[in-house]
């Protein structure tokens, strides 16, 4: 698999790449690179998405857990901001969620959190991948009553949803929205959340069996639910991703929000309100050009990152700002929570279309979104990190800069979980950069073969 940890955990396909024996090694390692300097026996909160193989992967990471001698707490499917959540309420040392967000089903990934909550940084989940390339040399293993033990805990869901209710202040009486689960780990805290506070809900996809995740719906396939969003005569739309740490948007006319324009919208609603620390949201390269022109024109600091939410959270943490995330819809509101939060994004957003009495269609306005082009490269995936080093590829990016001269730009990055490069082409005319982005993408599928 290359370097095991990408931009969120380590993914792979399932018992191919991902299989249980790597599963039990990073409970092993994971275990004990977070909890060694515990003098009392620690804890690891272990939850997972829908998928079939969160199961197998499970149990596998917590035998590698209890092998090293910390306990293990399986509290079933639930979100991944959930467990970065319980992490901190439930008061152990790190947690685990095994899933792989928005990929298929075929896919899956383990990713660990701090007992604050936070994602591990480079040098931790380095620590982690020596440990497991050594053989785990120097990793004590306990017999007898020293071995862990592993506890079940299925109250984990209710205690997310006290917690997203009582995290904003709104009520929802009244409102109808089209909720999308993505067959994913969000089918019942969110829809059981937004029917607590008042909202007429529609739910779709929300019978999850194991294989269905994310296919054709979610946040990373809008077309039904805005089609729905129109039929239902619903105020709005919320769509999740597959492990519910993401959201996108559709207005009462079916058009999509994005990420950078939910940014936008609460952003703006907490600078009015003097709750966004330093007038500042952090965002990422991927964002559109325009969410920085409305910056600007509504004297909002943006801040700009390296994709992936981690690397957003960094730099939030430090410069002391408390909104930021990705046009993907990884928004962190860290006044609340420490990781992207589909639910509470859905809270914030409905929470300014309460309290503004303004459709979303008219909140949306509040940012002019440029015409956008991305197309993925399917290359191997040991070589997606090093197209630059090819020069007719080098060549085509300086080229296609210069044509746009300053009334475009033209963005390539290696996915950080899959072996893709991406290309993101971003100017005036959308036929025009579509055509580029491909032809671009091209080139660089037929260069590294």
């Amino acid at each position: 698999m290359g370097r095991l940890f990408g931009t969120d955990g380590v993914r792979g396909v399932a018992n191919e790449e991902l299989t249980p024996k790597l599963a039990m090694e990073l409970g092993q390692a994971g275990a004990y690179v977070l909890t060694k300097e515990n003098a009392h026996k620690p804890t690891i909160i272990v939850g997972c998405d829908t998928r079939i193989s969160g199961g197998m992967l499970a149990n596998a990471l917590m035998a590698g857990i209890c092998s090293v001698g910390a306990n293990a707490v399986y509290v079933g499917v639930v979100p991944t901001p959930a467990i970065a959540y319980l992490t901190r309420a439930y008061g152990v040392d790190a947690g685990v969620v095994i899933s792989a967000s928005h990929n298929p089903v075929e896919f899956n990934g383990i990713k660990f959190f701090n007992s604050e909550g936070y994602k591990l940084s480079d040098e931790l989940e380095d620590e982690i991948e020596t440990l497991i390339q050594n053989g785990m040399q120097g990793v004590p293993f306990p017999v007898g009553k020293d071995i862990g033990k592993v506890k079940y805990r299925m109250d984990a869901g209710e205690d997310y949803i006290t917690f997203a209710k009582n995290a904003v202040n709104v009520k929802l009486n009244g409102i109808r929205m089209v909720v999308d689960c993505a067959e994913g780990a969000s089918y019942y805290t969110a829809i059981e959340t937004l029917r607590d506070l008042g909202a007429e809900v529609v739910p779709i996809h929300t019978n999850p069996d194991g294989t269905n995740i994310n296919d054709k719906c979610g946040s990373t396939h809008m077309e039904e639910l805005m089609r729905r969003v129109v039929e239902e005569k619903a105020a709005v739309g919320l769509a999740f991703d597959g492990d519910a740490d993401r959201l996108l948007a559709v207005d009462e006319f079916g058009n999509m929000v994005d990420g950078d324009q939910l940014m936008a919208i609460c952003g703006n609603f907490m600078k009015g309100q003097g709750k966004l620390k330093k007038d500042t949201i952090v965002a990422t390269v991927m964002s559109n050009l325009g969410f920085y022109i409305m910056g600007e024109e509504k004297g909002l600091n943006i801040e700009k990152t390296k994709v992936g939410d981690r690397y957003v959270l960094e730099h939030m943490k430090k410069i002391g700002a408390n909104l930021g995330g990705e046009q993907s819809g990884h928004i962190i509101f860290l006044d609340e929570n420490t990781t992207g939060d589909g639910l509470l994004s859905a809270l914030h957003l409905l929470e300014v279309m309460v309290k503004t009495g303004k459709p979303l269609s008219e909140l949306a306005k509040v940012m002019e979104v440029l015409p956008q082009a991305l197309v993925n490269a399917k290359v191997p995936n040991d070589k997606k990190e090093s197209y630059m080093e090819y020069p007719e590829i080098a060549s085509a990016i300086a080229e296609l800069e210069k044509k746009f001269d300053g009334k475009g730009r033209v963005l390539i990055r290696p996915s950080g979980t899959e072996p893709l490069v991406r290309v993101m082409i971003e100017g005036k005319e959308q036929k025009v950069i579509e055509e580029e982005a491909r032809r671009l993408a091209n080139l660089i599928m037929d260069t590294i073969a």
